[in-house]
């Protein structure tokens, strides 16, 4: 019975760190070093980086969930998590989140740079500090939590070139517009769980789904012609601008259809899309890097 205790113990702290959602911070981290034209780490190094990254954001995970505790207790799809459902205490989850994230923050430094681990510090805070109190405040939290969401890739290219040039922002731009109708469409299918708790998303204050569907279609068209820089930038070949542009309009399409019909059917469809659209085209740019 102890260790049963223990193991389910260990997996509520595990999902403290939200393992499944952060695997697309670590690969976006290694997207950004592997576009970085700068000498390679060594195996050792990006492991290293990568496990950092991946318990930073695990940390931040933790934190996230101790501050919204409260409200995660009112929404179905949320209640059942460890802190709602008191199988661990509030200190417990602030403990679990300093240490992974003191031993990440530690693990990019000694792999890569202070330059890659104060872009990963930046990433923690504006998570937890900037965007996760304002989430209950106003719906422009969802452009806000999109910030440090975008930050990974720059944390792969410091890694490696201990600078920040315009094609490590070209990758954080990407990313960025990415989110927004990936959030979108899941705030439109949870909006009665949002408002149940009382968080003020757009589909919550706007409940017609126009503006919800308007501003899908806008990121999602902004998101283009700014996934073809890549190859302006000579940073990728022709192979990736062809790939890049038929998941773009893909994409688009998608944003579209929902924002017609704001169905849920559609929101899921564009959701789905979103999690197709961006590590494919990741896979074309390192594929097709020059």
């Amino acid at each position: 019975m102890a260790v049963s205790q223990s193991f389910a113990r260990g997996r509520d702290f595990v999902a403290l760190a939200k393992p499944r959602l952060n695997l697309l911070v670590v690969a976006s981290t290694l997207v950004g070093y592997a576009m970085a034209p700068g000498e390679p780490l060594g195996l050792l190094r990006v492991a290293g980086l990568l496990l950092g990254t991946g318990l930073v954001a695990g940390g931040a995970s933790a934190f996230n969930q101790v501050f919204e505790r409260d409200l995660d207790a009112m929404m179905k799809r949320t209640r059942t998590r460890p802190l709602p459902d008191q199988r661990l205490q509030p200190m417990e989850g602030v403990l679990f989140g300093s240490a992974i994230t003191i031993a990440g923050l530690l693990l990019i430094v000694t792999a890569s740079n202070m330059i890659a681990g104060a872009v990963a510090l930046a990433t923690l805070l504006s998570y937890v500090v900037v965007y996760t109190p304002l989430k209950r405040r106003t719906s422009l939290g969802t452009v806000i939590g999109a910030i440090p969401g975008a930050l990974p890739p720059i944390i792969g290219w410091a890694a490696v070139e201990g600078s920040l040039p315009v094609q490590a922002w070209t990758l954080f731009g990407i990313m960025f517009l990415w989110q927004l109708p990936h959030f979108l469409a899941i705030a439109w299918m949870y909006r009665d769980d949002y408002a149940r708790a009382g968080y003020p998303m757009l589909p919550v204050l706007e409940p017609d789904g126009r503006s919800t569907g308007r501003q899908s279609v806008v990121y999602a068209a902004a998101l283009v012609p700014l996934s073809l820089a890549p190859t302006l930038m000579r940073m990728t070949g022709v192979i990736y601008f062809a790939g890049a542009l038929l998941l773009g309009l893909a994409f688009l399409y998608l944003a579209f259809r929902f924002a017609r019909t704001r169905a849920v059917s559609d929101a899921r469809r564009l959701f789905f899309g979103s999690i197709l659209y961006l590590p494919l085209l990741w896979i074309l740019m390192i594929a097709n890097k020059i």
